[in-house]
């Protein structure tokens, strides 16, 4: 049980700040736009990096250079790509604000992209789920699995509380301003992962 809660807490250490998976996670919730896909993408992403570090793939992925590069670079046009979309959809007039909380939004397929996206294209999920979690698994020997599992669980945890706690509050947040002010902040923290994966790749990575 020890193992179990001790993998808990660092799963929920490193998933529980602002980034853009949990930025996408919040907005679909509010919005109640395929939620349980966007949710149940993210716990099956983790579920996969986890597990391939407990079996100790992190390993190779700790020194493979090259893929870390490519995928900051990668990451870094995403990003800002997102940023732009999110920051001119929080500049629009107050009427398209109030048409858009009445669309429906992305289809099932692009919500779905988007979620692998932000979850895949992020080099820092590999150091944090593969290489640290599956380095502090295997510190527990025949118990590495009921870590990794405790690790899981806080990210299934977490996922599914931000996700679904947030779509307990779009009754009340499905206001145009609100919905504008939402897209800037995440807008503004899209350009701020962005420069801090470009600026961490300009200092040993591109």
């Amino acid at each position: 049980m020890d193992t179990y809660l001790t993998g808990l807490v660092t799963g929920l250490g490193l998933i529980v700040a602002i980034g853009a998976q949990n930025a996408w996670v919040l907005r679909q919730g509010l919005r109640r736009a395929h939620l349980g896909w966007v949710v149940g993408v993210c716990i099956a992403s983790d579920v996969v990096l986890m597990s391939a570090g407990t079996l100790g793939i992190g390993f190779v992925v700790e020194r493979a250079a090259w893929v870390l590069t490519a995928l900051t670079r990668a990451g870094v046009v995403y990003l800002c790509w997102f940023a732009f979309v999110s920051l001119r959809a929080g500049l629009r007039p107050d009427d398209e604000a109030l048409r858009a909380c009445g669309e429906a939004g992305p289809g099932l397929g692009p919500v779905v992209l988007t979620t692998l996206a932000m979850t895949w294209l992020n080099p820092h999920v590999y150091l944090d789920t593969m290489v640290l979690i599956g380095s502090l698994a295997n510190q527990h020997g025949a118990l590495r699995w009921l870590f990794t599992a405790g690790a899981v669980s806080g990210s299934a945890c977490w996922f599914c509380a931000l996700g679904f706690g947030a779509r307990a509050l779009s009754g009340p947040l499905a206001r145009p301003g609100l919905w504008r002010g939402l897209d800037l902040v995440i807008g503004v923290v899209m350009v701020l992962l962005a420069l801090r994966l470009a600026l961490g790749a300009g200092r040993g990575m591109w």
